[in-house]
């Protein structure tokens, strides 16, 4: 079962879920080639260079040619392990006014950075950290280095009532949208429950409603005077750059920042519990949650990596112990996970095991405490351990294509800085994973999993009393020192123009020797190949009357082939460290790997086996059949799969191949009944060669990644009829009404808007797109500006043309407040009609957008995977291969008068159809001045259907 397939259970929890396979037994198939492990590591070198500046700032580059970007990131060591009792949720509302302006660049962040074309621009914050990043064009990095510089030195005249009232706002939002999921209140019990009141690590990163209500000015201002000075930072500059082109231009922009109050570090132990602690939860869930929890050391130390190895074997991998042994032999779970989240001073272990529906949870817990005894007293094998590491150090590699983002090398080398005082750490993290025994890790496991566990269960039923913000007394009128200080620094540095500095490869078409199209660009910056096969499938060729029989096949196909069970399967991907991927859109299935590149050829016999030998095996269906009912009754108690049930009939039409998105995951009945015969009719009708073709980003020549998929794929025919898709003539029209969805104790509502457009998916529709930027598209789009940043109603709204081959609907989605849902589809309806009326696209706005899309490219397509994306979009949408080269010409050649009317053309304001997934008892009331028909429905009871036995 592909990873994505399986996501759906645990997406409001920390950890992801494994995947799950069947022991039923095949003929043995030949060992699968994999390079060495120390062939892998090798390569893997960030150089770089440090210096420090007078004030204590730590600057770290590191030079990476590939595309004339540069990625900036900003490391404080403040995290919510040093706020204290009462100030909860500080360092991330902190984070939050960061973005808002500073003295010399007043108003919010992402405008000048948007224009500047930033790309993987955002903030973050965790227990440890807070840190800002954003990659741009290397002409804009004067205006990157002023804008943090600024808000590093110059922030706090900027910070008015106004200011920290409205972030208030936002992210008490942000809170409510994570606790509003299933799970979503595990957060909190998880790390109340593991250390002692007092404790640095026991309070969430997003804090306490009544410690963000409580928050004064003078409170947040005191918190970043003490904090945020220069010496508790770390800069990092990746990419196009070097040290010498560097210190220049850190000396201007952050040297005459004075010091600040050195951090720090809180007092931190790792406590160890008197005696075991069980506690039981109630929650909107369709399956019960078995969590087991242990505080564990600090990523710093010797245990740390021989816990994460040991973990990784024991519920991480695919073929973990937890995996064959609950989830295929015995079926007592439909899902399992064991892993360590690391902190700089602590960490946490946690097992967990999603209870198969009908099965007691007392039997499943007793069963997983056996495991866990049991290995405590084994321990990993070697195979095991080897398998950990390759798996590990091949998403190391993957990841570090990238020179910033979430994950890149600037990541690893400002990680590597604050937490160990060493950039290059990510070495020693490296090493310990080659050099790593079963004795080691079966060692640590031992002296820490030993110890007293803190145990959760979390099953169906009502939830306690939620913690609501209260209303926050309006401050009296700021006196004249408040006003925010006139800029000393004077204007924001320029930007020239980048657009045309986009380097996209060149995208080569050739067939294979059975006639199969290969779509192929090389790109070369890390060792790695990256394979999609797309097939004319997708969620519209799946079966009328068996919903899911598409989504149930892409679950089994690498659930074991004729020659490789499913554990078999499993560890060969292990040991080539590929990771295996496929999914359903509306339009297309697709099924792909990511290799290192040393072990192309293995991976694509793996591959092939997987596509043509599938074994469907009875055992596995049966197993993959509880799992993906547990995860049709998951979908029921999410906000935006109960959203995605309703809207598609209203839009599509029921006669519509697309009105089928409705049934999600499946229909349960459907699924109940799903027969192996289904299963082989649907692969053979549509995953067949005749359907597909095969797209490829990777370093090696096209020639060696030719005769790699042909010697395992040339020879592959198509066999029987293939399938077709029909749609009706006409869409179907709704007439605009709002259903509501009773989701009871809901402390947000998803208001989810849509309308069919004529626009048609292969047409020009960059002018239609282009104005949605400023409309729906992004931080800075009305929607989002008006719901989140004047209103602060909401975490994040917007809206956009989903391009679909036989339909493009305009669907908008806005999770908000319950007490402001009827308000906040007003506030949609005016932004809406003001935008298509007489307040169209601005020139500001305009200037800003056109010079962001055109900058911005050399950032967008940085890595394969973004290059593969792009590619795969050029061919469904029939756009030639170098489309990309050619935005930035278009992009200057669209005028205000042609957004205005694109948008005008295709949606019309009166049209929308409502579906809003909230508590009726709150919300209905709110919704009757709004001038539209109401239906409220029920929302799918929370208990998944339970398979036969």
């Amino acid at each position: 079962m592909f990873r994505t397939v399986a996501a759906v259970l645990l997406v409001s929890t920390a950890l992801a879920g494994t995947a799950a396979h069947a022991q039923a037994p095949a003929p043995a198939a030949p060992p699968v080639k994999a390079a060495p492990l120390s062939a892998l590591v090798a390569p893997v070198d960030i150089p770089y260079e440090k210096f420090t500046l007078p004030n204590g700032l730590t600057v770290i580059t590191h030079t990476d040619r590939k595309a004339p970007i540069v990625a900036v990131s900003v490391w404080y060591d403040v995290g919510s392990k040093h706020e204290p009792e009462g100030k909860t949720g500080f360092a991330h509302l902190f984070e939050h006014l960061m973005f808002n302006g500073s003295e010399n660049a007043p108003g919010d962040f992402f405008d000048p950075l948007r224009s500047i074309g930033a790309t993987d621009l955002n903030g973050t914050t965790s227990y440890d950290r807070t840190n800002y990043f954003e990659t741009v064009p290397k002409p804009a990095l004067d205006r990157a280095l002023f804008l943090e510089s600024d808000r590093m030195g110059y922030l706090l005249g900027a910070v008015t009532q106004g200011v920290l009232d409205e972030q208030r706002g936002v992210v008490q939002n942000e809170k409510r949208q994570g606790d509003n999921q299933p799970y979503g209140l595990v957060r909190y019990k998880m790390t109340e429950g593991i250390f002692p009141q007092g404790h640095p690590y026991r309070h969430s990163v997003i804090g306490s409603m009544a410690d963000l209500d409580a928050a004064s000015l003078e409170d947040v201002k005191n918190w970043f005077r003490g904090h945020y000075g220069p010496n508790n930072a770390v800069l990092v500059l990746a990419g196009d750059i070097d040290a010498k082109e560097a210190r220049p231009l850190v000396e201007k922009y952050f040297g005459k920042i004075a010091k600040g109050p050195e951090s720090v570090l809180p007092k931190i132990t790792v406590p160890t519990l008197g005696a075991p602690v069980r506690e039981v939860m109630k929650d909107n869930v369709a399956a019960t949650m078995i969590m087991k929890v242990w505080p564990v050391p600090g990523l710093n130390d010797p245990d740390s990596p021989a816990l994460d190895v040991a973990m990784s074997a024991f519920g991480g991998l695919a073929s973990s112990r937890l995996d064959n042994e609950l989830v295929k032999k015995d079926k007592l779970a439909v899902q399992v996970s064991a892993g360590v989240q690391s902190l700089s001073q602590a960490g946490m272990l946690i097992v967990r095991a999603i209870v198969r529906p009908g099965v007691k949870t007392e039997v499943v817990e007793a069963k997983l405490d056996q495991m866990i005894a049991d290995y405590l007293r084994t321990g990993p094998t070697a195979d095991e351990v080897a398998r950990v590491a390759t798996t590990q150090v091949s998403g190391t590699i993957g990841g570090l294509e990238s020179v910033g983002g979430f994950g890149g090398k600037a990541v690893t080398l400002a990680s590597g800085q604050l937490y160990s005082n060493d950039p290059g750490f990510y070495k020693k993290e490296l090493n310990a994973l080659a050099t790593m025994t079963p004795d080691r890790a079966r060692a640590a496991a031992q002296k820490w999993m030993s110890r007293p566990a803190y145990t959760l269960i979390v099953e169906n039923g009502q939830r306690e009393g939620y913690e609501e913000a209260k209303a926050v007394a309006a401050a009296p009128a700021a006196p004249a020192a408040e006003v925010p200080f006139k800029g000393t620094r004077g204007a924001m540095p320029g930007v020239a123009d980048s657009g045309a500095a986009l380097q996209f490869p060149k995208v080569t078409h050739s067939r294979l020797s059975n006639g199969m199209e290969l779509v192929y660009a090389q790109r070369t910056a890390v060792p790695v190949t990256q394979v999609s096969m797309v097939f004319d499938a997708g969620t519209a060729a799946d079966v009328a009357g068996k919903l899911g029989t598409a989504g149930m096949t892409l679950a089994l196909i690498d659930e074991g082939t004729t020659t490789r069970n499913s554990i078999a399967m499993a560890e060969a991907k292990e040991k080539l460290g590929m990771s295996m991927s496929g999914g359903n859109s509306p339009d297309q299935t697709t099924i792909g790997f990511e290799v290192p590149s040393a072990n192309l050829t293995s991976a694509t016999g793996l591959f092939a086996d997987v596509l043509r030998n599938p074994a469907f095996d009875a055992n596995e269906l049966e197993r993959v059949r509880g799992q993906v009912l547990a995860q049709i009754g998951q979908q029921r108690t999410n906000p935006q799969g109960l959203a995605d049930m309703t809207l598609p009939p209203l839009l599509y039409g029921t006669d519509s191949p697309y009105a089928k998105l409705a049934a999600g995951v499946g229909d349960p009945a459907a699924v109940m009944a799903m027969k192996r015969d289904d299963l082989v009719a649907w692969r053979g009708a549509w995953l067949r060669p005749d359907k597909a073709k095969v797209f490829v980003v990777s370093d090696r020549p096209l020639a060696e990644v030719q005769a790699a998929l042909n010697a395992s794929l040339g020879n592959w025919q198509a066999t029987g009829a293939a399938g077709t898709k029909r749609f009706p003539a006409q869409r179907a029209t709704t007439a605009p009404k709002i259903v509501l969805v009773d989701r009871p104790n809901s402390p947000q509502s998803l208001i989810v808007a849509g309308q069919m457009t004529p626009v048609q998916a292969k047409s020009d529709t960059l002018a239609a797109t282009t104005a949605n930027t400023v409309l729906g598209s992004g931080f800075l789009s009305r929607i989002n500006m008006d719901l989140r940043e004047a209103k602060h109603w909401s975490y994040g709204a917007g809206g956009g043309y989903r391009l679909m081959e036989n339909a493009v609907p305009y669907v908008i989605s806005a999770p908000v407040q319950a007490d402001k849902t009827g308000a906040s589809i007003a506030s949609l309806r005016e932004q809406i009609n003001g935008f298509l009326g007489k307040n169209g696209v601005t020139p500001v706005e305009f200037r800003r957008t056109i010079d962001g899309e055109t900058r911005q490219l050399a950032g967008t397509y940085e890595t394969s995977g973004a290059v593969l994306a792009a590619m795969r979009n050029n061919d469904f949408l029939g756009r030639p291969d170098d489309y990309q080269a050619t935005l930035p010409q278009k992009y200057r050649a669209l005028t205000t008068a042609q957004l205005d009317a694109a948008a005008r053309a295709t949606i019309d304001p009166n049209r929308f159809v409502y579906v809003v997934v909230g508590d009726a008892k709150v919300v209905r009331p709110q919704l009757d001045g709004l001038g539209l028909p109401v239906e409220v429905v029920s929302a799918t009871p929370a208990t998944a259907p339970t398979p036969a036995k």
